[in-house]
């Protein structure tokens, strides 16, 4: 898994243990991965965590499972990162429309928008954004400010020189928020309306939204929780303010509708062949990152696809096989986490390594 940086995380802290699983009676289906979930959860109340699975053949069927009552199949959930797979879809979209090339650098289409303190927006292509190699420095990293508007964020940015050269793979959140202006500049609208229009109302995403000034989440939801790092006391962040996240994170989905999508954007529903390709193409960042998605090869030989999310009272992971016939999302109801890599990769390993006749 790449490193991705959180947006409003604080540090990250774990514990684990066993807890019962909620089942569906109505659900004959186990998916494997549904017996690793309660060691996802920590033992002091929340956070609880959530699986949905979706298995495409041979017949039809998902599952869900979850680790106690603060947790439902429907909530509504702040996905964090997972905002940037909707933003490059929609680029990729513009390129294969012909409305802009991956080629283009960013002063093209917004003159004079990054330059400064090193940094030189003649040199950052929107291929360069999409898959974090432009260089430019993640404006979350600096706790000296929270801008709530993305021209703020990039200010924010330009005064930190370059984290490195353009060319070389370094996460920033930067990189999508000035996407997200280069969609407004390219269609005339925002971001946002963008994605309603080319994927959430195509695909009938229907718990999936941007917020945009909105602070509460929309009816279902649960609650989030942040672990305060000197007492370890938990501490409610539900409501917060989604512009400091932007098009970098802003989404709000639920389980469902993330399996979706992904398996909508993977299964070529929603790309061209060309403009899929290069979602996948991984070798700027030597097979770390695509544009907007990322694998992850499992210890079976599958390669799973897809994208995190990680903001103040949410962690949520989609992963799918290449064909988006077979998808897991997980979620938990707080940021603070340790040790997610291993955990993670355990949970997927059992989940679709268990299937190892599907798509790789």
């Amino acid at each position: 898994m790449p490193k991705l940086r959180a947006l409003f995380a604080t540090p990250l802290l774990l514990a684990l243990f066993c807890l019962g699983t909620a089942t569906l009676p109505s659900e004959p289906h186990l998916t494997p991965a549904a017996t690793y979930l309660p060691r996802l959860v920590a033992g002091d109340g929340p956070p609880t965590a959530a699986l949905l699975a979706h298995h495409a053949s041979p017949a039809p069927y998902d599952t869900y499972r979850s680790t106690g009552p603060g947790i439902h199949r429907a909530d509504r959930f702040r996905a964090g990162s997972i905002t940037k797979t909707f933003v490059a879809t929609v680029v990729l979209q513009l390129a294969g429309e012909g409305r802009l090339r991956l080629s283009d650098t960013v002063d093209r289409l917004l003159p004079g928008l990054i330059h400064g303190n090193g940094n030189d927006g003649r040199r950052i292509t929107l291929r360069a954004l999409l898959g974090h190699t432009s260089g430019l420095y993640d404006y979350t990293a600096d706790t000296s400010a929270h801008p709530v508007s993305a021209t703020a964020a990039v200010r924010l940015a330009l005064a930190h020189r370059p984290t490195n050269a353009p060319g070389r793979y370094s996460y920033s959140n930067t990189n999508y928020v000035v996407l997200g202006l280069i969609v407004r500049r390219v269609t005339g609208h925002g971001y946002a309306t963008e994605i309603r229009h080319r994927i959430i109302t195509p695909l009938h995403l229907t718990g999936t939204s941007l917020p945009g000034a909105r602070t509460t989440l929309p009816s279902p939801h649960g609650r989030g929780f942040t672990r305060d790092p000197a007492d370890g006391s938990l501490r409610d962040v539900t409501v917060l303010d989604p512009r400091t996240a932007g098009a970098a994170g802003e989404l709000i989905s639920t389980l469902a509708d993330l399996n979706r999508f992904y398996a909508a954007l993977l299964g070529g529903r929603l790309l061209p062949p060309a403009q899929l390709a290069a979602l996948l193409n991984t070798g700027a960042t030597h097979g770390v990152y695509g544009l907007g998605i990322y694998p992850q090869r499992l210890s079976c030989g599958i390669t799973v696809w897809g994208h995190n999310g990680h903001i103040a009272g949410s962690y949520v992971r989609t992963a799918a096989t290449r064909d988006g016939r077979h998808t897991l999302t997980y979620r938990v109801d707080t940021d603070t986490l340790t040790g997610t890599e291993t955990l993670e990769s355990a949970l997927l390993d059992t989940e679709f390594c268990g299937r190892a006749s599907q798509a790789r």
